[in-house]
């Protein structure tokens, strides 16, 4: 059975893992479809600027990379990281002739270890002790790869490769890494640096979470996981780093289906659920129910602030976005839907027209004159008695004009014109509120269905552009924001320093 979350790793440096000086892929080949030409073409194609070398069985040329038949050919320290494609028979030699040459940390993408019977259990002890012997970081096997868009580095033998930014992903599903890398490249916030743990023989998810707790480039982790080996060294070694930075988990294995399902895919022993939660909760770590929840919580935390309480403000454009969201604050853990103190009050009955909603959620009611969201947004986010808001409605004139463009009568009858007007208002709110959310330190979440339904949309484009999540539904805002506040209070129960 693999180690999963268990490791011989603890204390090692995994730089030469995720920021090598160079690479070896072996295993290359000419044919397209392997592994080996894959993971090959992945480091070249995704701009890794230090040297690459291939290794084969003949001399060739793949790629425009001259394919070496020995490690011997490889000026010494020439490349720290070994990309293993090749038959496990042959790679215990091959970690002895690669550290020869200065390698210092090896991925191995190869199966036919641990998930595949007896012999390969013991061929996976082997390898772990020929790294141990050497003292080389191995990960893996059985693994998908590494991302590290910091350094321009696409190791794996799949797609896709994220933009860069500051979500550290360790998986022991490979197939999660993508997902994850996938929602970032939809989001537009990006990683520091993904890892597909394969059977975790040497190097587990912990060991990561220690390395990603010191990376500078990373400010929230989010793992997938199945099955701990050892909970209570796993609790032990991850509630400090949950201190340091945000951890969020995705937990495979919930239910007696998962579970049998996560046993036949890694031989994981999936642990007990209810427990597991439990760990979570006294360790700081944040536990996700869906893929796009744990990748919303760790992007959240990557780009708002935390918040310093409950009260939640909702800033919406229309009344029934205002009435949904306020259902799904008042039945969060960890929010409050704010009541609006008298002051703020007086100061928003200067901004609207007498037919707004006169409280929160605070619906404007179609009263808004050019400057009127940036001016309450600004009154709400500014006031000491609210810590997050909920902003609904950016990009319901961007939609509109996008209905005037593609019509018969654009660009005559002044639609020229209100169509770049509605374009610009829409990316003005957008940026507002993130500007607004820097310089007041408060979380400011944007909603709307056009995220999904218009991607494009003006107002939902410089939402991403000023490095924010544009959530598609306020419930899944509200549920993001959930996890901040939580985060939040436990920071402040425990202490940093703790």
């Amino acid at each position: 059975m693999s180690k999963q979350t268990g490791s011989k790793q603890t204390g090692s440096d995994l730089r030469p893992l995720f920021e090598p000086n160079g690479v070896i892929v072996a295993g290359a080949s000419t044919h397209p479809g392997k592994f080996g030409f894959v993971s090959l073409h992945n480091i070249l194609r995704c701009g890794f600027e230090g040297p690459v070398f291939a290794l084969a069985r003949e001399e060739s040329e793949i790629l425009g990379v001259q394919v070496l038949d020995s490690p011997e050919k490889i000026p010494h320290g020439a490349a720290e990281l070994l990309f293993i494609c090749t038959p496990s028979a042959v790679n215990e030699q091959l970690l002895r002739d690669c550290a020869a040459r200065g390698v210092k940390a090896a991925f191995c993408a190869a199966g036919g270890y641990s998930e595949a019977g007896p012999e390969g259990i013991e061929a996976e002890q082997r390898l772990v002790a020929v790294a141990d012997e050497l003292g080389m970081v191995l990960a893996g096997p059985n693994g998908q790869g590494i991302t590290s868009p910091p350094a321009n580095l696409c190791a794996q033998i799949t797609a896709p490769y994220p933009p860069a930014g500051s979500i550290a992903i360790a998986s022991q599903s490979g197939n999660f890494v993508s997902s994850f890398n996938n929602y970032a490249i939809n989001a537009g916030i990006g990683v520091s640096r993904s890892v597909s743990a394969g059977n975790a023989a040497s190097t587990g998810v912990i060991d990561y979470l220690e390395w990603f707790s010191e990376d500078p480039a990373t400010a929230v982790s989010l793992i997938y996981v199945e099955g701990i080996e050892d909970g209570r060294a796993f609790y032990e070694r991850v509630k400090p780093l949950a201190l340091k930075k945000p951890i969020v988990v995705l937990k495979g294995g919930a239910t007696s289906g998962g579970q049998a399902a996560a046993a036949s895919h890694t031989g994981a022993l999936a642990s007990n659920d209810a427990i597991f939660s439990g760990m979570a909760r006294q360790a700081g770590i944040v536990r996700a129910a869906t893929v796009e929840e744990a990748f919303e919580a760790a992007a959240t935390f990557a780009t708002q602030p935390l918040p310093k309480g409950r009260n939640v403000a909702v800033l919406t454009t229309a009344g029934g976005w205002g009435v949904v969201t306020a259902d799904a604050l008042t039945t969060a853990t960890n929010l409050d839907l704010a009541p609006l103190p008298d002051d703020l009050m007086a100061a928003l009955d200067e901004k609207l027209p007498p037919r707004w909603s006169k409280g929160n959620p605070i619906d404007l009611a179609g009263g808004e004159t050019r400057d009127t969201i940036p001016e309450v947004m600004e009154l709400v986010a500014r006031h000491e008695s609210i810590d997050a808001i909920v902003y609904l409605g950016v990009g319901i004139q961007s939609n509109q004009a996008s209905l005037m463009k593609s019509g018969e009568f654009y660009p005559d009858h002044g639609l020229e014109r209100i169509v770049s007007y509605h374009e610009r208002q829409d990316a003005r709110f957008a940026t507002a509120a993130a500007e607004l959310s820097a310089s007041t330190g408060k979380p400011i979440l944007t909603a709307t269905e056009l995220a999904v339904a218009q991607p494009t949309n003006p107002g939902v484009q410089a939402t991403r552009d000023s490095g924010r999540v544009c959530y598609p539904t306020s419930n899944r805002a509200v549920t993001a924001l959930d996890h901040l506040a939580w985060y939040a209070s436990f920071v402040e129960r425990h202490g940093k320093d703790a």
